[in-house]
This record gives structure tokens, sequence and C-alpha cells, in this order.
């Protein structure tokens, strides 16, 4: 097995590179793209009147299946001998999946201060407005 790692150690070290630089990218698009009252609004659920059902599932499906996959490579980005941004896919994956809790709990994460200022930061570097929080969600910092 280490005789595999070290005949294809630079394919894997391209490949991890490429890995994190193309997550940092995401991640980064994704911060800048959200609207700024995102947190502010109520859970607004809109029912797909115009999808067939069986599209409709099967949507949900791939994005719960998405979100599970990204929520499983954040855990192990958040390992500290792993590189990448793990916190964020945590968060990217939270946001995909329906689950109980989730809005609440992506709430409280952002609404943490070392995550919200690089988060505005990086908003205001392209002329973004700050993401807003609720007053309770203020309250709780």
């Amino acid at each position: 097995m280490t005789e595999w790692f070290s005949d294809n150690a630079w394919w894997l070290t391209a490949t991890t590179i490429a890995g994190l630089l193309g997550c940092i990218a995401v991640t980064l698009v994704l911060a800048v793209l959200l609207p700024a009252d995102h947190f502010t609004q109520a859970d607004q659920r809109t029912p797909q009147t115009r999808r067939h059902p069986v599209v409709h599932i099967l949507l949900r499906v791939v994005r719960n299946v998405v979100g599970g996959i990204l929520l499983l490579v954040g855990i192990v980005m958040a390992i500290p001998a792993v590189p990448g941004p793990g916190i964020l896919f945590i968060l990217l994956g939270l946001s995909l999946t329906d689950m109980p809790g989730k809005h609440s709990l992506v709430r409280y994460v952002v609404s943490r201060p070392a995550v919200l200022r690089p988060i505005n930061a990086l908003r205001t570097r392209w002329n973004r407005p700050p993401l807003q929080l609720s007053q309770d969600q203020q309250g709780r910092r």
C-alpha cells in the first residue's frame, strides 16, 4: 500500500490541492451570493405545485444525498490534520438536508462572531451588504 502512495504521490498531491482550491472557491461564491436577509426570514417553504410529484421527490432525494455527502466531507475536513474549510462544508451540507432543527442550528452557527465576521468581511470586499441577523440571534452572541 505504501508503494502505491509513493508511486502516485504527485497525483494525490495535485488532486488534494485542486480539491481544496475548488472547495474554497465554491464556499466563497456561495457566501457572497447569499441574500443579506437570508437569516432573518422565517422558513418559508412554498409548495412546488408546478412540479410532478415524482420529480419533486427525486429532487428532494438527490438534494439530501448531496447534502449528506457534503456533511461527511465537512466532518472529515474539520479534523485538525486534514486541510479544508470543514465548518463551511458542514454548514453547506446541513443547509441542503431535510432534517428537523436545521434552520435554527445553521442560524446559531452563523451568529457566532468567529463565523460571521469573516463572512461579512468577504461580502464587504465584493460590495455586498453584510448578513443580517434577527434580534434574538444577535442577543445570543
